[in-house]
């Protein structure tokens, strides 16, 4: 009986020793596989993106840290149809005949943030540091979307439009702090493809003795 219940405590204690153990090995693990699975996707399906899951994205992207804590950056999530067909419609006119123009208007266009259903714009109060701090919160808001199984591409041209004439009534609807300007948008939805990895230039990495 005495080597029975000393049986079973060293196996409860290996247990337990375990179950301490694994969610750090697999934390470290699943951090370095999504940082490397995740891809910058330009097609996506017509599904609608979960409002729960768009917040999950969202809530990981203000987790990033930033100079001084003063999170001095706006987010802005549109899930609209509506909104991004108007917001399209004004765009069109002002790339027709420009390399934009050729580069975005594929057989298969439906919207400006390449055709995914859903965006997200950041914006951020103008500092030394606003472009590090928003370049981080996006990395942490595409590695969550990747792991809840949605797409994402950063993009640059819609600041651009925003910030024009033609664009001036989307970037006012986005009710912004006064003061803050666009960095970018963050396309996101369930991916319509599966892009191979880009190479990367591994001597851009120096150990410094």
């Amino acid at each position: 009986m005495k080597q029975i219940l000393i049986t079973v405590i060293l196996c409860a204690t290996a247990l337990i020793g375990l179950r301490i153990a694994s969610p750090k090995q697999e934390s470290k693990s699943t951090v370095i596989e999504t940082i490397h699975a995740r891809r910058s996707i330009r097609k996506y399906k017509d599904t609608p993106v979960e409002k729960e899951k768009l917040e999950q994205v969202t809530l990981a992207g203000i987790a990033a840290p930033n100079a001084m804590n003063r999170q001095a950056w706006a987010i802005r999530v549109i899930g609209s149809k509506e909104w991004i067909k108007r917001c399209t419609d004004a765009y069109l006119p002002t790339i027709e005949g420009t390399p934009m123009g050729e580069h975005l208007l594929t057989p298969d266009f439906k919207n400006m943030f390449r055709n995914a259903p859903a965006v997200i714009f950041v914006a951020a109060e103008p500092s030394a540091y606003a472009g590090v701090d928003c370049g981080i919160l996006a990395q942490n808001m595409m590695l969550a979307a990747h792991e809840l199984g949605l797409g994402t591409c950063c993009l640059g041209s819609p600041v651009g439009f925003m910030n024009s004439k033609e664009g001036e009534p989307f970037l006012a609807s986005l009710g912004l702090p006064e003061g803050y300007a666009l960095q970018f948008a963050i396309a996101i939805g369930y991916a319509d493809e599966a892009p191979e990895a880009k190479p990367r230039d591994q001597s851009k990495i120096v150990f410094v003795e």
